[in-house]
């Protein structure tokens, strides 16, 4: 069994998912949305920092999956995101979390069957894949979808290679350093 946490990083909303898998199986935790548009920039990375660390003290996840940063028309928006994101991988990693991002378009892959879906396409798969009696908000079910992408990569890897040290380029997984 493994928890994974999933991030749908945001400078004014930042969405966090929570799952356990068993093999095949996925069970819902936890899921939310980290809502810091009110603060000035500087404030905002510090609360994602800082609730980012209190759902992993809380929860225990064991993996933080996160969206990678895409450019689109906008770089300012990007560099927000980036930091954003930088916020959030800062706080798990902290917590001893492995690490493992994937484009957006691998996300909606492995969850709606197509890399170009719609949020309420990813909302609803979720929800079913979950089996939820709620649709989670479009930011807690984009990082829902981050963390079911993971455990659906890796249950693959294992049923393929039939070994639990097989890498695939689509992802790169970090772990922290062990302290002496």
């Amino acid at each position: 069994m493994a928890i994974i946490l999933g991030i749908d990083p945001g400078s004014r909303k930042t969405g966090f998912g929570i799952i356990s898998t068993h093999g095949d199986q996925y069970d819902y935790i936890a899921s939310g949305v980290i809502n810091v548009a009110k603060f000035e920039f500087s404030e905002r990375l510090l609360r994602i920092y800082e609730s980012v660390r209190e759902i992993t003290e809380k929860y225990s996840p064991e993996i933080l999956t996160i969206e990678q940063v895409f450019m689109g028309k906008n770089a300012n928006s990007a560099l927000k995101l980036g930091q954003a994101r930088g916020a959030a991988i800062v706080a798990a990693m902290q917590g001893g979390l492995t690490f493992a991002e994937y484009m957006p378009t691998e996300i909606k892959q492995a969850v709606v069957g197509t890399g170009a879906a719609k949020k309420e396409q990813v909302q609803h798969m979720v929800t079913q894949i979950l089996k939820l009696s709620a649709t989670p908000q479009e930011d807690a079910a984009d990082a829902l979808a981050a963390a079911i992408c993971h455990a659906h990569t890796v249950h693959t890897l294992i049923r393929n290679s039939g070994t639990r040290t097989q890498k695939v380029s689509s992802w790169r997984q970090f772990k922290p350093e062990e302290k002496s």
